[in-house]
């Protein structure tokens, strides 16, 4: 690989509260949470850094602001499910349901899904 071609360095997303967020995405995926002086969040310590950018907009306004799949085993699906709504994830039934996948939300609205199945390689 040369050094023109690019690597993803982070996933950003952006939030209300980056904080509670933050902390939110450290409960349900681990690793370490870094403050900066401008009222960013970030979670180190998985396979990429996630950034939580404070904006003034709510989710709703027709900024997008990303989804992210989280990959389990099969066979553990429901507890990924109710471990993610333990930490303040609700479901979101009223989007499709593809039958190998669930569609949550997190705290501050931000859809996010538990994928199992066939084409899942952990």
């Amino acid at each position: 690989m040369n050094g023109l071609m690019p690597v993803v360095s982070a996933v950003a997303i952006d939030c209300v509260d980056p904080v509670a967020l933050g902390r939110f995405w450290q409960h349900l995926l681990g690793g370490e949470l870094r403050y900066r002086d401008d009222g960013d969040t970030e979670l180190h310590g998985g396979p990429v850094q996630i950034d939580f950018a404070r904006v003034p907009q709510a989710k709703g306004d027709p900024k997008n602001r990303l989804q992210l799949d989280l990959k389990v085993d099969p066979a553990v699906r429901r507890e990924a499910v109710d471990r993610a709504i333990s930490f303040g994830a609700t479901t979101a039934d009223d989007i499709y349901d593809g039958g190998r996948w669930q569609v949550l939300r997190d705290p501050e609205g931000n859809e996010f899904c538990i994928v199992w199945g066939a084409q899942v390689t952990l």
